[in-house]
């Protein structure tokens, strides 16, 4: 794969074959950008394909994993149609293509994680949080279905009645909690999240590829049973960008205020 072809994300491929991919938007909390949606998409047939990468760490640049969907995307989504279906058909992909990619894939969360960034790093194979991480699906706070990821995995990971509350109130979840409940695999201090991850994933690295590989696979037949609830909660997702509670979720966020729906 061309590392070097990537412009929101950051790809540096390590001797070992730890490919750190890391969220590049700090001036803005790595908020996910047209662009940035996209490649978080692409990217990972080209890990699945390429024989040098084995392991992925996930990662964000500056004091933020992500802020979630940049405000102009999310505008373009519900004012724009052919916008609405290429995003719409990209939130499946970016799910699917994580599940299916065969290389372990660790994530370091970090400050807020929000929205697509927060999908790509709850469905990694390990995901690690900072104690102070905070953690928010969003998306009924803006005024549409909690899709994206959260359908097909929060209730596995975490069970049905807290997925319901965390889902429904957006109430925040810090690293120490989120292990807890089982929503990541590990919290460990601040200062510890870099080499934490960075070790774990040269651990796995040094592994059996082909023994890794199909423990992914084989386990992953949990999430696919669910593919049907997912297909579901992206569409009722986006559907509610058409509607006025999504306008209404917008211009709040922009004004930094409660929304009134």
């Amino acid at each position: 794969m061309d590392l070097d072809a990537y412009e929101y994300l950051g790809l540096h491929l390590h001797p070992d074959g730890v490919l750190n991919i890391t969220l590049g938007n700090p001036d803005r909390l790595n908020s996910v950008t047209d662009i940035g949606h996209s490649e978080l998409v692409n990217v990972w047939p080209e890990v699945d394909a390429d024989p040098d990468v084995k392991v992925v760490l996930l990662r964000a640049e500056g004091r933020a994993f992500s802020a979630g969907g940049d405000f102009e995307m999310i505008s373009e989504i519900m004012t724009d149609m052919a916008t609405h279906r290429r995003v719409l058909k990209e939130a499946r992909e970016l799910v699917r293509n994580i599940i299916e990619c065969s290389k372990p894939i660790v994530s370091a969360i970090n400050g807020p994680a929000v929205g697509a960034g927060l999908a790509a790093a709850l469905m990694a194979d390990i995901p690690v949080a900072a104690r102070s991480a905070r953690i928010i699906d969003g998306h009924t706070t803006i005024g549409v279905t909690a899709g994206d990821h959260a359908a097909v995995i929060w209730p596995l990971l975490i069970g049905m009645a807290k997925s319901k509350f965390y889902l429904m109130t957006n109430e925040p979840l810090d690293g120490t909690e989120a292990e807890r409940i089982g929503l990541v695999a590990k919290a460990v201090e601040d200062e510890d999240l870099g080499h934490y991850t960075e070790s774990l994933a040269s651990r796995l690295a040094a592994g059996s590829a082909e023994a890794l590989q199909w423990t992914k696979h084989t386990l992953n037949h949990w999430l696919r049973m669910a593919y049907p609830i997912f297909d579901a909660s992206v569409a009722y997702e986006f559907l509610g960008f058409h509607g006025v509670d999504a306008a209404e979720g917008l211009t709040a966020m922009r004004e930094k205020r409660q929304p009134e729906f």
